[in-house]
């Protein structure tokens, strides 16, 4: 079976709740070779890992992350929602994917470069946004590692491409077939797909040459390829 990065999306949701410490743990014990993690920020600026713009779904508490402060989230749930540095630091020196879910302007992708920065993780951490949020980041960091999500069949422009420069395009795994792949590598970029969660469709992925699988199973896709 061919070498494929995987990465646990949110860590390992299945065991633990998303984007919590103790899922990113669980995920890189288990085989992950990297930890997709979703970054927003707080009111008052500080880059924490949640998907939802709400609290409802993961800590039931119906209040929007942007009117909270970093203390009263901390105070809501327990300590349940890490930073960013923190994230960082319990992931070791294992590769993050940081997905700007939310509004991603120059303020808030530049708040975010300075956490990476500070935590000494800027070699080992990499980007995933639509066109918008990446373009702000390759303004921020001209050397930054970007996985541009793109969700159609129709390719990204080329001018695009020039200026977000990715190393990767990250499709919805649905989409990508044989002349999808072939295409990608031809435009010089890396093929990631999210989120197949079964053998069957991992399987059909690494046969059709994808270079990383990011999944919500990690033990499955580290089980498949170590096979």
């Amino acid at each position: 079976m061919q070498t494929v990065t995987a990465v646990a999306h949110r860590g390992d949701p299945y065991r633990f709740r998303e984007n919590t410490l103790d899922s990113l743990r669980s995920a890189l014990g288990r085989g992950a070779d990297a930890v997709e993690i979703d970054v927003r920020l707080t009111r008052d600026g500080v880059p924490v890992l949640l998907h939802d713009e709400t609290l409802r779904r993961l800590w039931g508490v119906d209040r929007p992350l942007g009117a909270l402060s970093a203390a009263e989230l901390h105070g809501l749930t327990d300590g349940g929602v890490p930073t960013l540095a923190q994230a960082l630091a319990a992931t070791g020196d294992s590769r993050v994917m940081v997905d700007l879910c939310g509004p991603a302007g120059r303020r808030t992708v530049e708040r975010i470069l300075d956490v990476v920065g500070q935590s000494g993780a800027r070699d080992r951490v990499y980007y995933s946004a639509h066109a918008e949020a990446v373009l702000a980041v390759r303004a921020a960091d001209p050397a930054a590692e970007i996985a541009l999500t793109w969700t159609t069949l129709a390719p990204p422009r080329p001018a695009l491409l020039a200026a977000v420069r990715p190393r990767w395009l990250n499709y919805r795994f649905p989409l990508v077939g044989r002349e999808l792949a072939a295409r990608v590598h031809r435009d010089g970029c890396l093929l990631s797909v999210w989120t197949p969660d079964t053998r069957r469709s991992m399987s059909r992925l690494l046969e059709l040459g994808v270079d990383s699988i990011t999944t919500n199973r990690i033990g499955v896709l580290h089980a498949l390829r170590s096979s």
